[in-house]
């Protein structure tokens, strides 16, 4: 759940209220497909609870992770404008907040400050979802996570509240607590 923390620390409650007014949270059976492989993402996911399980074609539909309650999903393609490079299904039942495509490149055209925002946002999610496949792979973290520190657990608290106040809004609970060492 902490990707979601990194992501909502960098936005502000503006920023928060307006993905509530514009998301929409859909109820998800196990075994749906959210992202297609090489085939166009119109959405981006923020898991509010639930499983999905990534795979790749070319590894023949090998399971190469999964993702839960907090994880973002369909973010890479929005990032690159390109298709996207694995299939995202549903482990489980899951409730995600789908925020359209169009909604946020309006949003983003229109609000700067909103924009930076929420790059930043999604580069910090990218670069600890890096790091996180480079310490699978077995090389050791050379240097300190920037921002660690009583800082860090402020911004963390308050993304912490930001997630709940996410999940209140779409009638979510049940969702495990995350705290700073799980970060």
């Amino acid at each position: 759940m902490q990707k979601v923390l990194f992501f909502l620390s960098e936005l502000s409650q503006d920023d928060i209220d307006w993905l509530i007014r514009t998301g929409e949270r859909r109820d998800i059976s196990s075994g749906t497909v959210l992202i297609w492989e090489n085939k166009a993402v119109e959405t981006l996911y923020i898991m509010l609870k639930g499983t999905v399980v990534v795979s790749v074609a070319a590894m023949g539909d090998k399971e190469i992770a999964r993702l839960h309650s907090g994880d973002i999903v369909g973010e890479m393609s929005f990032v690159e404008d390109r298709l996207p490079s694995a299939t995202v299904k549903t482990f489980e039942p899951s409730v995600v907040l789908a925020l359209s495509r169009a909604a946020l490149t309006q949003k983003i055209s229109q609000d700067v400050g909103f924009a930076a925002r929420f790059y930043r946002a999604l580069a910090i999610l990218l670069s600890s979802r890096l790091r996180g496949t480079v310490k699978q792979l077995g090389y050791p973290n050379q240097t300190p996570a920037p921002g660690a520190g009583a800082e860090a657990e402020e911004d963390f608290s308050m993304a912490e509240a930001r997630f709940s106040h996410l999940l209140e809004q779409f009638g979510v609970s049940e969702v495990p607590e995350v705290s700073l060492s799980d970060a």
